[in-house]
């Protein structure tokens, strides 16, 4: 019973931290709509924004970034993007960690879409790795299936990405929501059941110009 005790107070103290940083991510995303405008929370018109200033926000004004950029049409997207997590937040690093390592066969280095359908739309994500003999390698897989609906995090309309079609484990829960900032830039939020659904999200961006669709392999 004495050698089983260490273990369950590591057990309960490693729940308790993990449980405590879930609770401060949350609350750093600074809550719901305040009525701020894109130029007010960027310092500057969106159309000049550049990837730069999305970076430098913190969780909570990218959030508020989120609700006041527009909903695309399934049409603004079209072809192979770039893509990143948002350095912001307790958790980005892990969040880094999990894409990185384990969301996918590389490092996760964008998205791509298509609108087939006025709509419905698809996608995939991609990857890049390097094999044993230093070749960098791009695979396109964790397909998605895209569609415009009322968005989980204030009731406006935005971009949806649907994995569960394509996706088991943890990755069938996963879902995404994109708005536009402009042309260039997008951001959104990503969910899994596993890490707390929508009220525990991460943000990423999305960039381009885009190259042209390949397709999932």
């Amino acid at each position: 019973m004495n050698m089983l005790r260490p273990i369950v107070l590591s057990f309960l103290g490693s729940n308790l931290i993990l449980l405590a940083v879930n609770i401060i991510n949350i609350l750093q995303n600074g809550g719901g709509p305040k009525g701020r405008g894109m130029t007010d929370i960027l310092g500057k018109r969106p159309e000049e924004a550049r990837l730069e200033d999305i970076t430098r926000l913190s969780k909570a004004e990218f959030k508020q970034l989120f609700h006041a950029a527009h909903c695309p049409a399934l049409a603004d997207f079209n072809g192979e993007y770039q893509a990143m997590n948002h350095p912001s937040g307790i958790m980005a690093f892990g969040v880094d960690v999990y894409t990185d390592h384990f969301f996918g066969p590389g490092k996760w280095i964008g998205k791509a879409f298509s609108p087939v359908q006025p709509d419905k739309g698809s996608g995939y994500n991609i990857f890049m790795k390097t094999d044993k003999n230093g070749k960098v390698l791009i695979a396109r897989t964790r397909k998605i299936n895209t569609f415009i609906a009322r968005s989980a995090y204030d009731g406006r309309d935005s971009f949806h990405l649907d994995y569960s079609p394509y996706n088991s484990f943890l990755v069938h829960s996963m879902r995404d929501e994109l708005r536009k900032v402009n042309e260039g830039l997008s951001i959104g939020f990503g969910s899994m059941a596993a890490g707390g659904g929508t009220i525990n999200p991460s943000p990423f961006i999305v960039y381009g110009p885009p190259r042209p669709w390949v397709g999932a392999q």
